[in-house]
């Protein structure tokens, strides 16, 4: 047995020392290469060399660059050459000279083919696999004498910069200003070679970039990179560089299995490995023939170029130079990229694993170049020889390394996420075709990749086939309006071979760059968002595909920039614009064409015009000044256009890249006043701002009202942010991102509804910076619907319905037109505002109920009911019941890590997938813990990613659903989904932890179900199963809900009645399976005194420490034992608990409060409590309430003054007046009404008791004075009366109402006076201007008081007493009446002097009065006047009115008081016959039916 084992030992230690051996003999034949003398050159004729050199020049292709050299230069590089001219060949040093003293210079660019090797062995015997002869590459390594130039270039410490040197250079970088600066042409030599620089020595005697701790008893080594490097979502400062032809990132699994599948599916249970693999088999390493060319050690080369960007020394420059540009001109989207560090790994002469006898010497030889900035990173693969494909565990052959499975090339990010596999090459036969193919940078045999983020390969693919092959283009989005170019890569293009681009429904031909790149310039698209991007080689189908962003005009990255706001004014003195010049072409020399653009809807069709140059040839500066007044005599066609862009592009396209078209740079929509005011000036005079607005406003009349389509408008900026279902930050006003808010001027934020509704139209609601909505009934910076949202609507290629140019057209436009070039009073702007786009107040809004998912995971209601449901798998959130109105929100739960005890017997949310009725299925994942410190979450649309990290990119709209993250976030760590529904989800991740929330509008009220419940305001039915029936459960018992609710939720991939199924994207071949665990028993006790051991009382005391109150949180540290978790937790319910009280909250708001025209209001609050004051403008008058006041029940108070208005001052003494008027008219005429039919019932009534009772109603002295004319007596009766003048003394039978006696005065009786009534005689009563006053019998008094009579006596005291016989003249009728004078008494008394102011007090105390007037006597006239004679006999027979009547026949004894004139049988009483006559023109006196009596 002992011997057996001797055995066995021997047979192992030889066994390893014959391995040994072998491994050693390339490091032996290398030193005796390197140690060995050189031989002595053979003497050959002095032309050989110079037959060589033009052999090369013949095979080179060469370009002339002018090199000026100065002397002291070519006197220099005369002395390199002395000093070199030992072992160089005489014709070089000739060559070197005259290369030197020439003033051009022949530089090879690309092709430099390799001379003939000094070994007489066939080349084919090495680098042939199975007859495959790769073609020449430059940049193979030489025998010394065998290339051009070997020593010509050297620096001052000797060290030759060829680029095939083997001897690493001096390693010092230096920043130092004013170092090296690499030329063109060496640039473009560096640029010639294939490989990079990989060195076997250096100047210290080292080993160089050589690995030798590499072999195959140690395949892999550590490498620190001292920087952070993206790759595939991931970031890594380190490396493992490994002789099996990849860098790996983590640890592969134990042992591998072929084909090799990646990621590993049973990962976390099988490592699953991160690399990136230019090779990936089984290597070791090989040997070399002393005749080879490249006489390096086989072997792996490793270099680490740090700090690029800041290096001045030439090492640094010249990697940082050759790489950028190799990269920049290899892979498309690279434009602008500047590498800081590089990262350079070499695998020479490997051979594959297991082979025997003479397998060593069959080598592949390939090389990975790794860029970044620590953003972006770029990766080369050179493959330089390949002559075996697969090692032995792979099946292949023990000699050639043939057959088998070949090697994997491609990428794995690791952890189970994603992998890329380069097809049609990696594990394929055709994998010895990567030598020539790639022709990046034009070299076959180059690969370039973009994997920081996704894998883009940025080289032609020749051998791959199938229906859908993925396009890689850059950029991939660009403006609607066209002029973007568009790099292309896919296919391996031919010059001669046309290709076809196809944008949407736009075709346009590309252009030729090289093999590996096509371009496009994008046309003009009606069209947004995502459309499909397709391109055609030949006569070929369009299989090479991708999606292309189409950005509207007005939200597209701004290209031009204005430095001011003059080009909105309506008449600036001049515009300065900005652009990036690169953004056109590198070369700063070219001259652009700066035009304008206009656009309008007249027709069906848009129509996007041209309208005038503006520049006509302008060197590309990327800066201008436009000057409007050098327009001013311009007359264009169409110049109806009020808005448009300004455009600039190359006036000779050639110069970028031999394109046909030019690329383009757009401005944003402006407004054209600055350039078409004097033309609409000569068309609609100086008011053209109104006639335009007015064209507009009769034009907008005959559209539909869309308001009724809108959502309205939340009352608080706090309502609006919580709104996420329906509302989302407008571009042009956020708080923030873009706070200068141009067109709502006082405004600190503004939303937008996030998709367009039925109709297309678009509400906006601003909010001042005390958080309430402005109003457009308030200022003309308020809130404004639009008819046209800024996304259009389908389909795009009509009027109105355009992105971006159709809401310009309809709601920007006349905006400038109405309000911004006019007064805000003006007529056409107050139409504007209150009649055509009035803002929408809130009375009616209904803030939105919501319900959220957090934690481990808790989860919140609609209702407000909290559980906890630890589930494993896919589940149903939130689903609606009603099939008009449909959508579905589902989520994942994964397990939670294991903390330090062990095992966590809990799940998280990881993803939210979530679709309306027709709209795309939109995803939001968690990324794996390493991979965030680029994005937190991953969003898929219809199961492809999307990416927000660019300004254009922020909203991105799908069909039926909007995405976008906050304008202010770069990592993707919170997503709003809003569908065209009403309905949004938020999530939102904080150190890995995720929270969902959904968003519901009220229509959705009771036609909820899921994990979320039943939304109706009732808690009792929140525990809905699928099947409609309500679960008794108690929120208590964790393990009724998981068992009894929460599992009938779960997802499958096939549709569960009133369940569905699941929405997730499935990726290598993981199913809902995959997920899901029903059997999962998680912890199903909520308190951590529960169920934390008694030696774990400390966690308990730490999270009542961190968590407070809160269970949930608590719950979860104790769980977890992550603080991490605990904490956002908290911050979860917190926000969600505080969202669902605000919303509850009763929304009440008194509504609009008109402003007054010309006036002002000093609040715009319109919430109980708010006072609002009111201001008018100078010139007007404030009338009605000053102040209103909003009351707790959402009315505003009655105004007590009338309601408030301002009127200039001339309208408002007109309306004071008028105010006067009409209360006279409302107030008098009505009394006077009132008063005429009293007098009217009155007399109805007195007429009803006597039919011959008449009215007196008092007359005027003028009319007094006619009518005694018309009494008038005859001349010969009376001779003071004449024709013309009346002056008699008459007696009348009524007396004057003055009042009087006065108590304790005496009664005087006055003899009577003539009364002078002519007409041409002055008044004697008035006492106006200087009309003598009136003097009655009152006047006559003494000196002393003593009362005087008509002749100056003092009357007797006794006169005073009143005597009845006194007053009574004449004789008692026996009826009861006075009976009236005789003619003859009357003549007597006519004879007296009466006084003008006659009373009834003077004929009471004047005994020669002819009035018996007595205050109580029942014979007085009821009216009290002076009764005038009738014109008849009936006067004298009649008694007075209220006299009873004698009977006919009965015969009184009484004599009248006046005799009736005695007349003829016959006759009556007339003017002839006793009466006096009246003036001429009067013939008979009145009648008595329309007698009036005369009272004075």
């Amino acid at each position: 047995m002992r011997f057996k084992l001797f055995v066995v030992c021997v047979l192992a230690c030889g066994f390893m020392a014959y391995v040994l051996a072998n491994e050693n003999i390339s490091t032996e034949v290398e030193d005796q290469i390197v140690n060995k003398p050189a031989p002595a050159a053979p003497a050959a004729p002095a032309a050989a060399p110079i037959k060589s050199t033009n052999k090369l020049a013949k095979e080179a292709e060469f370009v002339e660059i002018p090199v000026v050299v100065p002397k002291k230069t070519a006197e220099s590089v005369v002395k390199i050459v002395e000093k070199v001219a030992a072992i160089s060949p005489k014709p070089t040093v000739g060559a070197a000279v005259a290369a030197a003293a020439s003033p051009a210079k022949l530089v090879p660019l690309v092709h430099v083919a390799p001379l003939a090797a000094a070994s007489s062995r066939g080349t084919d015997d090495i680098l042939t696999v199975a007859g495959l002869k790769p073609q020449q590459k430059s940049g193979a390594l030489v025998m010394p004498n065998d290339y051009l130039g070997e020593l010509y270039d050297l620096d001052s410490t000797g060290y030759n910069w060829d680029p095939n040197n083997n001897v690493a250079p001096p390693d010092t970088p230096s920043t130092a200003a004013g170092g090296y600066t690499i030329s063109s042409a060496r640039l473009a030599e560096l640029r010639s070679t294939f490989m990079y620089w990989y060195f076997d020595r250096d100047s210290y005697g080292g080993r160089g970039d050589y690995q030798f701790d590499i072999h195959a008893s140690m395949t892999q080594l550590h490498k620190n990179l001292n920087f952070q490097m993206p790759f595939y979502g991931f970031r890594f400062n380190y490396t493992r560089l490994s002789l099996n032809g990849y860098l790996e990132f983590s640890d592969p699994p134990e042992y591998l299995t072929y084909p090799l599948v990646f990621p590993i599916k049973d990962w976390p249970r099988k490592r699953d490995p991160s690399f990136m693999g230019i090779f990936f088999s089984k290597c070791r390493v090989g040997r070399i023939y002393p005749s080879d060319v490249d006489q390096r050690t086989p072997g792996v080369y490793f270099r680490v170029v740090r700090d690029l960007m800041g290096r001045t020394d030439r090492f640094g420059v010249e990697v940082r130079e050759r790489t950028m540009w190799d990269i920049r001109t290899g892979v498309v989207g690279a434009d602008t990229f500047v590498p800081k560090h590089v990262v350079i790994a070499t695998w020479k002469n490997v051979s594959f694993a297991g082979g025997i006898d003479n397998s060593l010497f069959t080598t592949n030889t390939f090389q990975m170049v790794l860029a970044t900035d620590e953003v972006y990173t770029y990766l080369m693969f050179n493959y330089d020889v390949l002559n075996w494909l697969s090692h032995t565990e792979a099946g292949g052959d023990t000699t050639k390394g043939e057959g088998g499975v070949p090697a994997y090339v491609g990428f794995n990010a690791g952890n189970g996420t994603q992998a890329y596999e380069y097809k049609p090459y990696s594990q394929n036969m055709v994998i010895r075709d990567l030598v020539n193919r790639g022709w990046a940078n034009g070299f076959p045999g180059r690969h370039i990749f973009r994997i920081d983020e996704q894998i883009l390969i940025g080289s032609c693919n020749k051998d791959i086939d199938a229906a859908l092959l993925p396009l890689t283009f850059a950029p991939e989005s660009g403006n609607m309006l066209g002029g973007q170019v568009v790099n292309i890569t896919g296919p391996c293009f031919d010059p001669n071979i046309r290709v076809t681009c196809h944008f949407d429904t736009e075709s346009v031909l590309g252009t030729y760059v090289d093999r590996n790149r096509v371009i496009c310039v994008q046309p003009f698209l009606k069209a947004e968002g995502y459309i499909r991007f397709q391109i055609s080689v030949g006569t070929q189908r369009f299989k090479w595909r991708g999606k292309y962003f189409v950005e509207t005009p007005a939200a597209a990255t701004e290209k031009i920039f204005f430095a001011t706001e003059d080009v909105h004014k309506r008449n600036p003195n001049e515009i300065r614009i900005t652009w990036n010049a690169f953004n056109l072409t590198s070369n700063l020399n070219a001259n652009v064409m700066i035009s304008l653009w206009g656009y309008r809807e007249t027709k069906i069709e848009p129509q996007l015009e041209y309208i005038d140059i503006i520049e006509a040839s302008l060197t590309n500066t990327g800066s201008y000044v436009i000057t409007p007044s050098n327009y001013l005599n311009r007359h264009n066609i169409n110049n109806d256009m009020q808005f448009g862009f300004l455009q600039i592009n190359l006036t000779q396209p050639a110069q970028y890249s031999n394109l046909a078209l030019s690329p383009t740079l757009w401005s944003r929509p402006i407004p054209l006043a600055w350039y078409m005011a004097p033309q609409w000036e000569q068309k609609h005079g100086k008011r053209w701002p109104r006639a335009l607005c007015d064209n507009w406003i009769r034009a907008d009349r005959f559209l539909r009202n869309f308001a009724a389509d809108l959502p309205l408008c939340p009352c608080t900026l706090e309502q609006a942010v919580l709104d996420l279902g329906r509302f989302r930050p407008d571009r042009e006003c956020d708080k923030d991102s873009n706070p200068s808010c141009l067109r709502q001027r006082g405004a600190i934020h503004c939303v937008v509804s996030g998709t367009p509704v039925a109709q297309g139209a678009e509400q906006q609601c601003c909010y001042d910076r005390y958080g309430f909505l402005m109003l457009t009934y308030d200022q003309m910076w308020g809130s404004r619907p639009r008819r046209i949202h800024n996304l259009g609507k389908m389909p795009w290629n009509e009027a109105s319905k355009v992105p971006s140019l159709s809401m310009w057209f309809h709601d920007m436009r006349p905006f400038y037109s109405c309000c911004f070039w006019q007064e805000e009073q003006a007529v056409g702007c107050e139409t504007y505002r209150f009649e055509r786009r009035p803002s929408q107040d809130c009375v009616a809004y209904q803030a939105p109920g919501i319900a959220g998912v957090f934690g481990d995971p808790h989860l919140i209601t609609f209702d407000g009911s909290a559980y906890t449901f630890n589930g494993l798998g896919e589940f149903v959130l939130a689903r609606s019941t009603d099939q008009s109105e449909r959508f579905e929100v589902q989520g994942r739960f994964q397990q939670l890590p294991p903390n330090y005890y062990g095992e966590v017997m809990a799940t998280q949310l990881t993803a939210i997938a979530m679709r309306g009725n027709t709209t795309t299925t939109i995803e939001v994942r968690l990324r794996p813990l390493h991979a965030r410190w680029r994005y937190r979450l991953d969003v898929l649309a219809d199961g492809r990613k999307v990416y927000f990290d660019r300004e254009s990119l922020k909203f991105q709209h799908f069909d039926g659903v909007t995405v976008y993250t906050p304008t202010y976030l770069l990592n993707q760590s919170q997503v709003v989904v809003q569908f065209d529904a009403g309905v949004g989800v938020e999530v939102v991740e904080n150190e890995g932890f995720m929270t969902g929330r959904v968003f519901l509008p009220w229509k959705f009220i009771n036609k909820t179900a899921g994990l979320f419940g039943n939304w109706s305001f009732n808690p009792m039915d929140d525990f809905t199963l699928p099947n409609g029936q309500v679960a008794s459960i108690n929120l208590n018992d964790q393990r009724s809900i998981y068992n009894n609710f929460g599992l009938k939720w779960m997802l499958t991939d096939r549709d569960v009645p009133n369940v569905g199924a699941a929405l997730f994207t499935r990726e290598f071949g993981r199913m809902a399976s995959y997920y899901s665990n029903a059997t999962f028993l998680p912890n199903f006790v909520m308190d951590p005194a529960d169920f934390l051991p008694s030696n774990r009382s400390f966690v308990l005391e730490r999270a009542e420490e961190l968590c407070g109150e809160c269970l949930q949180c608590q719950y979860d540290y104790a769980m977890t034992l992550n603080r991490d978790l605990a904490h956002f937790t908290k911050n979860y319910y917190d926000s969600l608990v505080n969202m669902q009280a605000e919303n509850a909250q009763r929304v009440v708001s008194c509504g609009v409060l008109q402003t007054p025209r010309f006036g002002r209001k000093l609040s715009f609050d319109f919430m109980p409590g708010a006072k609002v004051s009111f201001e008018c403008n100078e010139g007007f008058i404030l009338i009605g309430d000053q102040r209103r006041e909003c009351l707790a029940n959402g009315l505003w108070n009655v105004p007590e003054y009338g309601y408030t208005e301002c009127l200039r001052e001339v309208y408002y003494t007109r309306r004071v007046a008028f105010i006067a008027i009409g209360i006279i008219i409302l107030v008098i005429c009505p009394l006077m009404l009132c008063i005429v039919c009293g007098v009217y019932r009155y007399r109805q009534k007195q007429l009803k008791e006597d039919p011959h009772w008449q009215m007196t109603l008092p007359r005027s002295r003028a009319g007094s004075a006619r009518n005694l004319r018309v009494l008038n007596y005859d001349p010969e009766e009376d001779s003071d009366t004449d024709a013309s003048t009346l002056k008699k003394s008459r007696s009348y039978d009524k007396v004057y109402r003055t009042n009087e006696p006065l108590p304790g005065k005496p009664q005087i009786d006055f003899p009577a006076k003539k009364w002078d009534l002519d007409m041409n005689d002055e008044d004697v009563t008035s006492s106006e201007g200087e009309k003598p006053k009136q003097s009655g019998r009152r006047s006559l008094r003494s000196a002393s008081g003593t009362e005087l009579n008509e002749h100056g006596q003092p009357i007797a005291e006794d006169d005073d007493d009143f005597d009845e016989g006194d007053v009574h003249t004449g004789v008692m009728h026996p009826a009861g009446y006075h009976q009236p004078m005789s003619p003859e008494e009357a003549d007597h008394l006519h004879q007296q002097q009466y006084s003008p102011t006659f009373s009834g007090v003077d004929s009471r105390t004047s005994a020669a009065s002819s009035i018996n007037y007595t205050p109580q006597a029942a014979q007085q006239n009821r009216f009290g006047g002076v009764p005038v004679l009738p014109n008849n006999s009936q006067y004298y027979s009649r008694p007075p009115s209220g006299v009873p009547q004698t009977a006919p026949n009965t015969t009184t004894t009484a004599t009248p008081l006046r005799i009736a004139p005695t007349l003829p049988a016959g006759t009556q009483l007339t003017q002839d016959s006793g009466l006096p006559s009246p003036p001429p023109p009067l013939a008979t006196s009145p009648t008595p039916s329309v007698q009036k009596s005369t009272e004075v």
